[in-house]
């Protein structure tokens, strides 16, 4: 382990955590889900959004530690291109969209991470993941935790389905092989 990686992690375990103090922009057309989001991350400043218009106004006046998105309801794929044009490592949160389409569309404009709503409980630990990986995407990470989940939802050859998902996780994995 670099030591990098060991100091990260030691701060990680300390009683505040990665998140504690982080600047966090929530977007969702459903304030319950904005109001779970901001209970979850109680360590965090989170500003909330509840339309489009709103959120972009917030993600070109502010700067973020971290953005998370809905897609529906809240023209959330507009919203991640701004943010990673901003450099804002950023999250997808869905319910509805919940697709292998959604999924593919996520990673191709750069989000971070993909969390379904049904899974908000935990939301911590994958932003902590963010956090840790200093903002970078955690797609690895990502599948490590959903890939049952994702199995169920979509079916259990839905990555065979598409090519994409085949070099991408070939991608993954060359990566992961590279860093140990």
């Amino acid at each position: 382990m670099l030591k990098s990686e060991r100091k990260e992690e030691e701060r990680a375990m300390s009683a505040d955590g990665p998140l504690k103090d982080k600047v966090i922009l929530v977007v969702d057309d459903e304030p319950d889900i904005l109001d779970i989001v901001e209970e979850e991350l109680n360590m965090c400043l989170v500003r909330k959004a509840v339309d489009y218009d709103t959120a972009l106004q917030y993600l070109v006046s502010y700067t973020y530690d971290i953005v998370i998105l809905d897609i529906m309801g809240v023209n959330g794929f507009e919203l991640l291109k701004s943010s990673v044009y901003r450099g804002f490592p950023t999250v997808m949160l869905t319910a509805h969209a919940l697709t292998p389409e959604a999924l593919k569309k996520s990673i191709k404009l750069g989000a971070v991470s993909f969390l379904p709503k049904d899974k908000i409980t935990e939301l911590r630990p994958f932003l902590e993941d963010v956090v840790l990986g200093g903002g970078k995407p955690v797609w690895q990470k990502v599948f490590d935790k959903l890939g049952a989940y994702f199995n169920k939802r979509f079916g259990p050859d839905w990555k065979e389905k598409d090519k994409f998902f085949q070099e991408f996780e070939e991608e993954l994995k060359a990566s992961t092989q590279d860093q140990s």
